[in-house]
């Protein structure tokens, strides 16, 4: 049998948003080492502050500053830290209700172990260095035995506000195709297509994903199939992908290869894009090395008529 894959992937995306005037003031706020909540109308200091109330949904504006200490409610103990995470050395995520707030905030505590962290223990926060108006301005929360609770008056008003974020985004995971996917990746190696059918229905998957998505049986009768095929339907991509070096427009079509009863996808080349159509017969284009098909061309012959790709649309 042949090895069953596996590979990392990461899924990354920047996360672009902009800010009201509580969330601006918020982040503005820790830029100039300022806490700031939000009082609702039964009394509430809420940290970090929100833009309703959660209880009546009424919009609240009422800003008050809060402490730089407080007291950690709850927490765990984080062995091994992450990419991005706040500390890169074993640290604990703690809920701290600082002085003056009704509610907790989630950050990093710099603790030596899990025997050093408390419910009840008070904090303080330790402010990075360098601030731009983010929650990482914050660097994390560390032990502290003193007595300063102040509270500042604050009107929540600053100099050049914060009024937008981007937020990354990132999955890390390794991804495993599986059996009969690893088969049609190890075919692709070779220049093959390979599909599976399934014993009940006879149709045959490609790519295969080791069952049959209509019966729900397993599948292991492996089918080459192609390397010629019809497009059955298609879209014009007119946006430029990051990191992808192919100039628009070009197109993008579902590909049902000869002897598939599922059509696949893949790029149309070697056609000016406004000439691309259902039912045009094309076939594979490799390049040296590739593990896959660059894209699909056509090959010439007559275009199929749609009563013989209908049922794949």
């Amino acid at each position: 049998m042949p090895e069953v894959l596996k590979a990392p992937l990461a899924v990354e995306f920047p996360f672009t948003r902009s800010l009201g005037p509580v969330q601006s003031a918020f982040l503005t706020g820790l830029r100039e080492r300022v806490v700031l909540g939000v009082r609702t109308v039964d009394g509430r200091t809420l940290v970090p502050p929100v833009e309703y109330d959660p209880v009546t949904a009424e919009e609240i504006r009422d800003l008050v500053a809060v402490a730089a200490t407080g007291t950690v409610t709850t927490w765990a103990w984080n062995h091994e830290p992450r990419r991005g995470q706040p500390l890169d050395t074993p640290f604990a995520w703690v809920l701290v209700r600082l002085d003056g707030a009704d509610t907790a905030l989630l950050h990093a505590l710099d603790a030596p172990g899990p025997d050093a962290v408390r419910t009840g223990m008070r904090v303080r926060i330790r402010w990075a260095e360098e601030r731009s108006g983010a929650i990482t301005d914050i660097a994390c929360f560390e032990p502290y035995d003193g007595d300063d609770t102040e509270v500042t008056v604050h009107a929540g008003e600053f100099e050049e506000p914060v009024t937008g974020i981007v937020a990354p985004a990132r999955l890390d995971y390794t991804y495993s195709p599986g059996r009969a996917q690893s088969a049609y990746i190890h075919a692709l190696a070779d220049r093959r297509t390979v599909g599976e059918r399934c014993p009940s229905c006879r149709k045959v998957y490609v790519p295969p994903r080791g069952a049959c998505p209509t019966c729900g049986v397993a599948t292991s009768e492996q089918v080459e199939v192609g390397p010629r095929g019809t497009v059955t339907t298609f879209c014009i991509v007119n946006i430029k992908a990051k990191n992808l070096d192919i100039e628009v427009p070009y197109v993008y079509a579902h590909i049902a290869l000869d002897g598939a009863d599922l059509a696949l996808h893949g790029r149309i080349g070697g056609i000016p894009y406004d000439q691309v159509r259902m039912g045009l017969r094309v076939e594979a284009v490799w390049t040296e090395g590739a593990r896959y098909p660059d894209h699909y061309r056509p090959t010439g012959e007559p275009d199929a008529e749609y009563d013989a790709y209908k049922e794949l649309l």
